[in-house]
């Protein structure tokens, strides 16, 4: 539980619960980066108000130079902060670092650090709220599901992806995602929202089962495409799955006409989700997760990492928006880990280069898969001005081109063609000044910020695992599953 000096600074009347829980790690001597008075005194405004609604934004991979990167473009572009930052500027939010790891590494997987909030406990990296010896650790959204609470996820990538399925159900491996499509149903969560239909559908699946229609016959609203879910009835609960596999970048999706009119945003998403379970008398739980910044992180792709990250930026205004007119609504925001710890490099056209990205179309898995063998120097240096507005030499394409003849030279773990994005990154640093350490994890200290009631429970230092229970204090349920 919370030592007892911080329950008498904040003057709790929480009740007695949690006497067992994990809580006692948050108090460390660890300065807070951001430490403001201001902050503090708004945090504790809502001391002694529970939170009847919990929404939680993960980024997912997002290292803090993608955060800067973002605010820095919006910055430049339009003179505003990013929303997140902005929350920063105007002293609404309590701010602390994370620790990520995991029970098997410092560095953790997207399913192990989804599961240290879903299940309290750090698991090894691929397993979700499963213990290395088996043992199952009930994740929390079924937990504020039997405290009578509402509870959804919304995702850019697989709706049944490991972050989301975190929060929902337990399994030893999180690629068993057919299996954890049905999950969802039997635990009868209030939204599933994202990508992956192939998990769903009877043609698609190896067991030919239909889930979609399963989903229906249980009442579900069931959505494919953006005009459908714009046109979700309150109350019901919703299936929506948008396209074979993840949603389209953001940039890809805003300079082609049919995406827009195929995949909401990830702010439209978090919206629906809330206008589904917002009147429910005993509240709700929403995970909103921006899935693609870190299959961008993966790629070293900068222009799907910063946009996808400003979408969910954007998810960031419309949550913090109904918990400021609710009142009753804790946000936190976060990520899960680090991811290739992306920045702008120093060097005296640092200023102009980065800015070339304001006139970036595509993502470089857009430019990439439009290329093969047969493509031509030329036709490599049209694809690549028009996607980014820069002309490469001769020489660059060349390095691009000869990896087409092979495609098994460069893997990574969102790059099943093997395409050559490192090959492109490292071109593209040359004329946007943005450099990369990797295209994997990483074991970074994360940021993390809450507004509502329960934000004044948040520490300048804090393990993921922390998080379980300081949500299920902040929304007075007792922890006795």
């Amino acid at each position: 539980m919370l030592n007892k000096p911080l329950f008498n600074q904040l003057k709790m009347n929480r009740r007695h619960f949690f006497r067992n829980t994990t809580l006692g790690a948050l108090g460390t001597s660890l300065l807070t980066p951001f430490d403001s008075l201001q902050a503090a005194e708004h945090a504790l405004s809502f001391k002694n108000k529970k939170a009847k609604n919990i929404i939680m934004l993960v980024s997912d991979g997002m290292s803090t130079g993608t955060l800067n990167m973002a605010d820095l473009y919006l910055r430049r572009q339009t003179g505003n902060s990013s929303n997140w930052m902005q929350l920063y500027s105007d002293n609404k939010v309590t701010r602390a670092l994370m620790d990520t790891a995991s029970a098997s590494s410092i560095v953790t997987d997207s399913a192990a650090a989804a599961s240290s909030w879903g299940g309290g406990v750090r698991v090894t990296n691929g397993a979700l709220n499963v213990s290395q010896n088996g043992e199952q650790h009930l994740p929390l959204w079924q937990k504020f599901k039997k405290a009578g609470k509402k509870a959804g996820t919304v995702t850019t990538v697989p709706a049944t992806h490991a972050t989301p399925a975190g929060f929902c159900v337990n399994s030893k491996s999180r690629n068993a995602m057919e299996d954890i499509a049905e999950m969802y149903l039997e635990h009868r969560f209030d939204v599933v929202m994202g990508g992956a239909q192939k998990y769903f559908s009877a043609e698609a699946r190896k067991d030919k089962k239909d889930v979609f229609t399963a989903f229906e016959n249980s009442g579900y609203q069931v959505f494919k495409n953006r005009k459908e879910m714009l046109s979700a009835r309150r109350r019901k609960p919703i299936l929506g799955v948008f396209g074979n596999d993840a949603l389209p970048y953001s940039i890809d999706r805003e300079n082609e006409e049919t995406l827009k009119n195929e995949s909401p945003t990830l702010s439209e998403m978090t919206q629906t989700a809330i206008d589904a379970m917002k009147d429910h008398k005993q509240g709700f739980t929403l995970l909103v997760e921006g899935g693609k910044v870190d299959w961008a992180a993966h790629g070293n792709d900068i222009a799907g990492l910063i946009f996808d990250q400003i979408a969910f930026d954007e998810a960031i205004k419309t949550a913090i928006h109904f918990a400021e007119k609710d009142k009753e609504t804790l946000v936190i925001i976060t990520t899960d880990h680090g991811n290739a710890n992306p920045g702008v490099i120093y060097g005296g056209d640092a200023n102009d280069h980065f800015d070339s990205i304001q006139h970036y179309k595509h993502s470089n898995e857009w430019i990439l898969n439009g290329f093969n063998p047969d493509t031509t120097l030329s036709q490599i240096k049209e694809r690549i001005n028009y996607a980014n507005g820069i002309g490469i030499t001769d020489e660059e394409a060349q390095t691009i081109v000869q990896y087409y003849d092979d495609l098994v030279a460069e893997d990574g773990l969102y790059n099943p063609r093997h395409l050559p994005f490192g090959v492109l990154a490292d071109i593209q640093k040359r004329y946007n000044s943005v450099g990369w350490i990797s295209m994997q994890h990483s074991a970074d200290y994360v940021e993390l910020a809450m507004y509502g009631p329960g934000s004044e429970l948040l520490q300048p230092f804090v393990k993921n695992t922390d998080l379980h229970y300081l949500m299920l204090k902040a929304a007075e349920v007792e922890n006795v599953f």
